[in-house]
């Protein structure tokens, strides 16, 4: 009796299967130490148990920290050009135009975007303790050049062009049409939840200042709190483990199947 040959695409999918449960091994693993790092980075609220911690410091400096608060203007914020009654303290404004030109080779309509423009505007502010008035803040310096998404989509309209019969004619000349103009305002609003990762120095004995570590790690500003920080990764590590464990039995299951086949066709011809 004759050997059953036995079905490529079970080896290919046992390969696969161990190949993608090692990489997402390596990704858990990965975000395992980033986890670890960030819960060993002391947190803070800008109260006057901060404050005490800065006067009882070296140089009144904490090197790496993440402070939690509400987001507050230190003067006027700035007013939304598009939504009533809604202001922010970092504001971005891009329109972006979009028109389709005739592909002579292919004979069709092909889209492109040009004309893109964008306006950044931001006002100082600082992060207060909720919950209660209190004199002490934690300015924020230099946000602009902290990472993280932190601006709030507020408007987003898309104006199609209106097609006459002089641009009708136009378009048969050049080749080109408009299509549609985007318009998008993006806001870090006032009284936003926010969550800074950076240094904070201890200005004048009074004021705290979260700025850039000067050792290289990065400055970011996130837009909750920071439990629901650690929760976002804490889940995107489990998702990680979850596709490890899945892609790890799959292959297993698929190459004990092989070798079920094998054992039970080598009984059959010494029978």
């Amino acid at each position: 009796m004759a050997d059953i040959p036995i079905n490529p695409l079970v080896v290919i999918g046992v390969g696969s299967s161990f190949a993608f449960s090692g990489l997402f091994y390596h990704l858990y693993q990965e975000k395992k130490k980033e986890l670890e790092k960030l819960k060993e980075i002391p947190v803070f609220k800008p109260d006057h148990h901060l404050l005490r911690v800065l006067r009882a410091t070296p140089h009144k400096r904490l090197q790496y920290v993440a402070v939690e608060g509400l987001v507050q203007a230190d003067g006027e914020p700035l007013a939304s050009q598009f939504v009533p009654r809604c202001f922010g303290v970092i504001q971005k404004i891009s329109v972006e135009e979009h028109w389709k030109y005739w592909n002579s080779l292919t004979k069709t309509w092909n889209s492109r975007t040009m004309n893109r423009k964008e306006t950044n505007n931001s006002v100082p502010f600082s992060l207060v303790s909720p919950g209660y008035m209190s004199d002490l803040y934690v300015k924020i310096q230099n946000p602009l050049e902290a990472s993280g998404c932190y601006l709030d989509r507020v408007y987003y309209h898309v104006r199609c062009a209106e097609e006459s019969l002089v641009n009708v004619v136009l378009q048969g000349l050049n080749g080109e049409k408009p299509e549609a103009m985007e318009e998008t305002e993006e806001l870090l609003r006032v009284g936003t939840t926010l969550t800074g990762f950076g240094e904070v120095v201890l200005e004048g004995g009074q004021v705290m200042r979260l700025q850039a570590p000067q050792d290289g790690r990065k400055y970011i500003l996130e837009p909750t709190d920071y439990r629901s920080f650690m929760d976002r990764h804490e889940r995107s590590a489990s998702w990680w483990k979850t596709l490890t464990a899945v892609t790890g039995i799959t292959g297993a299951s698929l190459l004990a199947r092989i070798i079920y086949g094998l054992v039970g066709n080598r009984d059959d011809r010494s029978k």
